[in-house]
């Protein structure tokens, strides 16, 4: 039964009639309403009647206010109430949404009567996923900040996902996955979604999804792909759809926590966005215990000391401004904010651990190359081949060969089993605004080929930081930095600000080069 439900229960229990509320002069029937929804009359003093009285007065009331007067009043009213933010919109949404039936078996939470120490709930949670999983201790840390981070979605902007990932069988995803659902809030477990159900649940229930078997259904859904891809920003997590026979636009909300767990690797753009949870295989000296024999409780406990953290700290959270490894590329960054925050808040140890469980996690060269995109791996391995032959350009068909040269680079079976050819290349290179088919002398001779400089602007934005990084740009002068050390460098293009490439040749003085054009 729903808080609202509650509060009618309570409602009749003394004397009022189901189309009923109570005011402070005298019983109203709801057609009686002013034009904006609201009662004439002023609502009962706190403490003149129950305060499931006044809940369910309240939540009927707010629930006929348009969407910018109640997001003007939501948490003052919460508070009033006694009641999170969040719990208040999910109540007045249900009453707004009275077509769709919560049925979603969600549980409640009490939170833990004691106030508690940040640190050492993380220190709880951490330690519990190392009793049963068989993980890094980064990969616990992170699954503790991650957790943690589903009570206070209402104080962060970025939800990451938590990808849980293994490269076989039996190796822990779905025991992870189910020690996420017990620790959420408001979990909802599911083997198999479709986007519609996906965006219609977060609407109605504000849940933390927890999707097994991702490998076997997500890969090939494009459209709920990104649908997920939408929830990552809080500002951007919307989906329009149009209902009824009439066809009416709609916008649904995707903003929530969601956990992903499958074998292998999911899409780019989601694991672009995800916190990556990679688990290995048992060896026979890993002893581990099996989750059904866990203590009456545990779990319980614990969901109810988070539920507490998130009563006395999300304001707290919502404050933090945690420093960002500088290892870390943005996109990463903004997956580790709200964690790196909430370990910024428990304080102890936490600050330090998450630092370090985001470099290994996200910012590692082994993460980098695991995630990196077909275009970003075609960029490396060009810039490799460039560094490799000391050369200033190559003909077309010399690049694919050096390309496809490689049998453990995706290139020689690039598309279904066959080689990568000059068409596809090119088409990659576009998007990175890099010249293709271009006729360029070699020598006596002409042919289809590319220059090095065409590239500098796209390893300097794209790859990793150990490539030059392009630093100032302003009027005709381009300054690029160099981390050679004392070694000459020799540059001999730039583009114009209004797009036109003029050969020039400028000596660098050990850190930077400045090409004026």
């Amino acid at each position: 039964m729903s808080l609202r439900e509650n509060a009618q229960a309570a409602l009749r229990k003394r004397g009022y009639t189901e189309d009923a509320e109570v005011t402070e002069e005298k019983t109203i029937p709801r057609g009686e309403r002013g034009e904006s929804g609201e009662n004439p009359h002023e609502y009962l003093n706190q403490g003149e009647k129950s305060n499931d009285t006044e809940i369910a007065a309240a939540i009927d009331r707010l629930s006929a206010l348009n969407s910018f007067d109640y997001d003007r009043v939501r948490k003052d009213e919460a508070k009033k109430l006694g009641i999170r933010a969040e719990t208040l919109d999910r109540e007045v949404r249900a009453a707004r949404n009275g077509d769709i039936d919560d049925n979603s078996g969600l549980r409640d939470v009490e939170p833990w009567n004691d106030q508690i120490d940040p640190a050492k709930l993380l220190d709880e949670i951490s330690g519990t996923v190392l009793r049963f999983i068989v993980c890094d201790e980064e990969v616990a840390h992170a699954v503790s900040l991650w957790v943690t981070m589903t009570w206070v979605m209402d104080a962060v902007h970025v939800a990451p996902l938590a990808v849980i990932t293994a490269p076989e069988k039996r190796c822990g995803k779905t025991q992870l996955l189910t020690i996420l659902g017990k620790l959420s809030y408001r979990p909802i477990a599911a083997s198999n979604i479709s986007s519609a159900a996906l965006y219609r649940c977060i609407e109605a229930w504000q849940p933390t999804l927890l999707l097994d078997e991702t490998d076997a259904f997500l890969k090939e859904n494009e459209e709920l792909r990104g649908v997920i891809n939408s929830g990552h920003s809080r500002d951007n997590a919307y989906v329009i759809r149009t209902v009824g026979d009439d066809h009416t636009p709609k916008r649904f909300s995707t903003w929530s926590a969601k956990a992903l767990s499958g074998i292998g690797t999911l899409s780019d753009t989601l694991m672009d966005r995800a916190i990556i949870l990679k688990l290995r295989r048992k060896l026979n000296h890993e002893n581990v215990e099996r989750l059904r024999y866990a203590e009456p409780g545990l779990f319980v406990t614990l969901s109810r000391k988070l539920a507490r953290f998130s009563l006395d700290f999300i304001e707290n959270v919502r404050q933090a401004r945690p420093s960002l490894p500088e290892s870390l590329n943005d996109r990463a960054q903004d997956n580790w904010e709200p964690l790196l925050a909430i370990a910024h808040v428990a304080g102890g140890e936490w600050p330090e651990r998450s630092i370090e469980a985001a470099v290994k996690l996200s910012g590692s060269e082994e993460s980098i190359d695991e995630n990196m995109t077909a275009g970003i791996e075609l960029l490396k391995d060009i810039k490799e081949m460039f560094d490799e032959k000391g050369v200033d350009r190559v003909r077309t068909k010399d690049l694919i060969e050096w390309l496809c040269s490689d049998d453990e680079k995706r290139w020689s079976t690039y598309y279904r089993g066959k080689p990568i050819v000059s068409r596809q290349v090119a088409n990659k290179l576009k998007d990175y605004g890099i010249k293709t088919n271009q006729t360029i002398n070699f020598g006596l001779n002409k042919s289809k080929g590319y220059l090095k400089e065409f590239f500098v602007e796209a390893w300097t934005r794209y790859l990793p930081s150990d490539n030059p990084d392009l630093s100032v740009t302003i009027g005709n002068s381009v300054t690029y930095q160099y981390p050679h050390g004392s070694s000459s460098y020799r540059y001999e293009t730039v583009t114009d600000n209004i797009g036109n490439r003029e050969r020039k040749t400028g000596e660098d003085d050990g850190q930077t080069v400045t090409v004026s054009v």
